[in-house]
């Protein structure tokens, strides 16, 4: 373009020439590695998550963490072996490396396909099948067995479209195909909120059909109440952060023994700690306190906003009920859910008004009976 004192000359859509054999000769290692994934995570420039998918039984807590940790770099998800180096990691030294995924016994290998609108897609391959035959006597999966026509069938067949809907749409949003007007950079925004919304919903209607059939049960386990607490603080840090809220979690040494199945009860504290954010102001604080009581480890997470009426508490936990809100991209099913899921641990979920105006959420669970008391240290 001409300028002032001379001209200037801007060049798009470039590549190295040591990168153009991707276009060329690796068509079909990339589609053999397709095959062979059983994660598919679409990551933007800077290896943050934007979307993504998994297919393996025992990579269900790692599906669970992307759900929630869009913006995270993909690595705060996962183990890198041989290295402790934090983000920010060039791609070429991530790629190909050995991770341990949380709640798999399986070596997986990450495999980063630079993409041209300059995000990445990060597939996650395992040096193991998962299959029937594939047992490990030291962690046994157990999977919900979905009996009705949306958990068998229509939640997988949706989830990997929907995923797809929401990357292009972060494309979008993000610019990473080239300029575009704030206009429709906006409606790529609201395309992948939507799409993020249709999904949360595919999974909470695909978790009310187990938590309603007859035959659900959990896999209880000794937990730690606290250590969940700062696991499930950890994966909504960023979205805590974007409004200015500050997460308040039980001290490094504190520990509160009890009995419950480790997904389920990261699952209730999830919804928890996401509806405390959501509803209480910017700028405030969202505190979760754990101690015992009896023969009951329990856990509580408090927020400063409006609170509940007696009438709203009453209703709070009811199917579908969303106490007259809308637009806030709720299905009304959260709190019906983890409630039911702490029952079936052998606790409970409720509710009261905090000291603060606010509502207090609490959960609990079965203590250790190795361990009565909260430990410290």
């Amino acid at each position: 373009m001409p300028l002032e004192d001379g001209t200037s000359i801007e060049i798009t859509e470039w590549q190295l020439a040591a990168d153009a054999w991707k276009a060329e000769d690796t068509g079909a290692a990339e589609a053999l590695l397709r095959q062979l994934a059983e994660a598919h995570v679409v990551l933007d420039a800077d290896q943050r998550v934007i979307s993504g998918m998994v297919e393996a039984r025992d990579l269900a807590d790692f599906g669970q963490n992307l759900r929630q940790g869009f913006g995270r770099h993909w690595t705060d998800l996962v183990l890198v072996r041989g290295s402790s180096h934090r983000q920010p990691l060039h791609w070429r030294l991530l790629d190909d490396a050995e991770l341990d995924v949380p709640g798999s016994v399986r070596t997986w290998r990450s495999r980063l396909l630079p993409l041209r609108s300059g995000g990445f897609e990060l597939l996650l391959v395992a040096d193991t099948v998962d299959s029937p035959a594939f047992v490990d006597t030291a962690v046994t999966i157990k999977l919900p067995d979905f009996k009705g026509l949306l958990g068998r069938n229509l939640a997988p067949a949706l989830r990997q479209p929907i995923n797809r809907i929401v990357a292009n749409a972060e494309t979008i949003r993000m610019r990473l195909a080239g300029p575009l007007s704030d206009q429709y950079a906006n409606y790529g925004g609201d395309i992948a909120e939507a799409g993020r919304h249709l999904l949360g919903l595919v999974e909470d209607l695909s978790d009310l059909e187990a938590v309603e059939d007859a035959s659900f049960d959990t896999s209880p386990d000794e937990i730690d109440l606290a250590d969940c607490a700062r696991r499930a603080a950890g994966i909504l840090g960023m979205r805590a952060q974007e409004r200015g809220i500050v997460i308040a979690t039980p001290l490094a040494d504190e520990r509160a023994p009890a009995i419950g199945e480790f997904r389920r009860v990261l699952q209730i504290l999830l919804n928890l700690i996401s509806n405390a954010i959501r509803y209480t102001p910017g700028h405030t604080t969202v505190s979760i306190r754990v101690g015992g009581e009896g023969h009951f480890t329990w856990l509580t997470v408090t927020d400063e906003g409006e609170g509940l009426t007696a009438e709203q508490a009453g209703k709070v936990f009811e199917k579908f009920e969303r106490l007259g809100r809308s637009g806030d991209g709720g299905s009304g099913l959260g709190l019906y859910i983890s409630r039911k899921l702490a029952r079936a641990m052998g606790g409970d979920l409720s509710v009261t008004s905090a000291e603060t105006g606010g509502a207090q959420f609490i959960l609990s669970l079965p203590a250790d009976g190795a361990s009565q008391k909260i430990a410290s240290g």
